[in-house]
């Protein structure tokens, strides 16, 4: 009989089924058994927005359906219409000038293939560990970097994020442990940031973000800016800031946007990236070899909710109602044992970080026990890397109901932090 696993490439042999597609098939499975028992699952996992996208937008979709011209190819590049909205939007939101003839944005059906095909497009595959570029990424981050570097045949290296570098590490610092590693430093071929950050919600200070500039300036190393969060900050709150708008950025950086956290639009699949003109250019030149670009009548909508205040007035009142859940949360976690004078309680994204209760040995356990015994959802923290073990990822983007029948539950169930 043929052997088809024999023919797989050495970079996809290993590889692991995304996180949150295992933790869907998994409460699937134990779905029957649940709501038997009257615990039928609540999703405090997902990592996307269960409300409606704005109405603007979805009209805005209808109206291009009706265009002839909008049913035929679009291109990998993006088109123009789009184009210049996503640079619009960069402009109106934080004072970043791009060039569209110039090369300085691309569109994306959607961040995450944008960012693999980035770090496809930078490393030259190796099986051999010590002869593999690298990648540094955030750790706890987003799960998809070190799979998407994995099968391109890179190196994921971690950026330790921790509450005693205040989850901004120096990068110099950071630099200097990979050599003592053993690692080549002429290897290293990109620096990834996500701020806000998937899964710890904080965001980084300009001062931070200018010194990691810098850093990759100095070293040559691209700067990949990961800002799927940049919008989703809480009221009272300094709006994150573009990699872009500081000095030297768009000599050395790449900055990933996406329209799917802000505007809801997760199932419409597409994004954009901008900055360094080289780096769009190669990335562009890639994705030519591997999609024919996005629905052209996304696109048309997508742009104008990108230049509209509708979408600004959209944002404010989401990120209103997702503050509105995580107080709701905490104050829930609070009462079930969780010290948050110790914990973070982030100001952005839809995200909270919590230590795993002090009767469990790791979060895969504390998560696997929530879900079998009372149905919710949660994210083990070692799904995002080494750092994360100890804690947990819950999502704030349930319903208020929801998450108040959430917190009950754990109650009814002894799920108390030092119990």
């Amino acid at each position: 009989m043929p052997d088809i696993k024999a023919l797989y490439s050495d970079y996809v042999k290993t590889l692991d089924t995304y996180i949150m597609f295992k933790i869907k098939q998994r409460t699937v499975q134990l779905t029957p058994e649940l709501v038997k028992k009257d615990r039928a699952p609540i999703m405090l996992s997902i990592g996307a927005p269960t409300t409606r996208p704005p109405e603007f937008v979805i009209d805005a979709l209808r109206d291009a359906l009706n265009e002839d011209e909008k049913h035929s190819y679009s291109t990998t590049k993006g088109e123009r219409y789009f184009l210049e909205a996503a640079a619009t939007r960069m402009k109106n939101r934080f004072g970043v000038s791009l060039n569209v003839d110039n090369g300085e944005v691309v569109s994306l059906i959607g961040s995450k293939e944008g960012l693999s095909a980035m770090f496809r497009a930078v490393i030259n595959p190796s099986t051999n560990p010590k002869e593999q570029d690298i990648i540094m990424i955030p750790d706890p981050g987003y799960a998809s970097y070190k799979e998407q570097i994995k099968t391109s045949g890179g190196l994921a290296y971690p950026i330790p994020l921790k509450p005693e570098n205040n989850y901004m590490p120096n990068p110099y610092e950071v630099f200097e442990q990979l050599i003592k590693d053993g690692y080549n430093p002429e290897k290293v071929k990109a620096f990834v940031v996500n701020y806000p950050n998937n899964p710890l919600g904080v965001p980084a200070t300009k001062e931070y973000l200018q010194k990691v500039v810098d850093f990759c300036y100095e070293k040559n190393i691209l700067l990949v800016s990961d800002a799927a969060y940049v919008d989703m900050y809480f009221e009272g709150e300094e709006p994150p800031i573009s990699i872009l708008e500081l000095p030297k950025a768009k000599d050395i950086a790449i900055e990933f946007h996406s329209l799917s956290k802000p505007y809801a639009m997760t199932g419409w699949r597409i994004g954009f990236a901008c900055g360094n003109s080289d780096a769009v250019t190669i990335l562009s030149k890639l994705k030519s070899t591997i999609d024919t670009g996005i629905f052209k009548a996304i696109q048309k909508a997508a742009a104008e909710i990108l230049v509209s205040p509708v979408g600004d007035e959209y944002i404010e009142k989401v990120n209103k109602s997702y503050e509105e859940r995580q107080n709701i949360m905490v104050q829930g976690l609070k009462d079930l044992g969780w010290d948050f004078s110790k914990i973070n309680v982030p100001r952005a994204t839809f995200y909270l970080w919590v230590p795993i209760p002090e009767r469990y040995k790791t979060s895969v356990d504390f998560a696997n026990d929530l879900l079998e015994t009372s149905g919710v959802v949660i994210v083990p923290g070692s799904a995002f890397g080494k750092y994360g073990e100890g804690w947990v990822r819950m999502s704030i983007t349930a319903t208020k109901e929801n998450i108040i029948k959430a917190v009950e539950r754990m109650k009814k169930d002894g799920f108390y932090f030092n119990k």
